[in-house]
């Protein structure tokens, strides 16, 4: 799976977070407007822009930076290593969103983390590991990552729903300190508003085998990147660093979109931090 966003992707959010013009960074990367433009847009790198001066100039890592431009992807997970999780991904609208679904394999409990665009593959799933669905836990209620809520709640009713949103009615927001149990597992949350008002990280630990936590993040960082700041991007930054970055360094970053990551990688190669 490719990254979330390209090198070009991630310089536009820069560029807005440090309110840098077009003019000022393609002057710094050597580059015109219009190849600044291109690169924004497309990702494809026509004349080698000077990364170091453009990365220093709107607030990145400018080794990280070139990392990405050369094409790092963090590692391919391998999920067996926490048995009962997976990851369905969904299309609409010329994007794509990532759910997680979690479950205990002794009593079949599951929680789904976000719902995507389309409830049919995340419905498919739940009977064919014959599973039941305890919780639904939203990450942000931007629509893409609640699309298909509706036909889950139709189909599982009694699924208690969680969010951070201080617009839902006060018996599903998020209470703090609480801990849910599932099965043997332990789902825990951490407020992580940014990219949006209603920003959660929710936590998925005591896993067999002493599997590593698991973090369903959201839109709150992706791999190599993070999402929007949507005119809060130093709290967006200060939350993945609070709430996020100091998590063990083999935690499980579960995004809304793009690939799989971890603490570790998005440490050592993640150009925003």
């Amino acid at each position: 799976m490719n990254l979330e966003d390209h090198p070009g992707d991630i310089i536009r959010k820069a560029r807005d977070m440090s309110r840098v013009s077009a003019a000022a960074a393609a002057s710094a990367a050597g580059i015109s407007e219009a190849e600044l433009a291109a690169l924004e847009k497309s990702g494809q790198i026509g004349k080698q822009p000077d990364f170091a001066a453009l990365a220093k100039l709107v607030g990145l890592h400018p080794a990280k930076l070139e990392g990405i431009a050369k094409g790092w992807l963090p590692a391919e997970k391998n999920l067996s290593i926490w048995r009962g999780l997976s990851v369905f991904t969904t299309a609409g609208e010329g994007m794509t969103v990532n759910c997680f679904l979690v479950w205990d394999e002794v009593t079949r409990e599951a929680a789904l983390f976000d719902t995507g665009f389309d409830a049919k593959s995340i419905l498919d799933g739940i009977a064919e590991n014959q599973l039941q669905l305890r919780h639904i836990f939203i990450t942000h209620s931007h629509w893409d990552h609640v699309e298909a809520l509706p036909t889950l709640r139709e189909a599982f009713p009694k699924a208690r729903l969680h969010t951070g949103s201080r617009a839902a009615p006060v018996d599903q927001r998020n209470k703090p300190n609480e801990i849910i149990h599932l099965g043997g597992l332990r789902i825990t949350h951490r407020e992580t508003p940014g990219h949006a008002p209603d920003g959660v990280t929710y936590l998925v630990g005591n896993w067999q085998e002493d599997a590593p936590h698991v973090a369903v993040v959201g839109d709150t960082i992706f791999a190599g990147s993070m999402g929007n700041g949507n005119g809060a991007w130093e709290l967006a930054r200060q939350k993945v660093r609070e709430q996020i970055l100091s998590l063990p360094p083999t935690t499980l970053i579960c995004p809304g979109h793009g690939p799989l990551t971890t603490v570790a990688e998005e440490k050592e190669h993640n150009p925003f931090f």
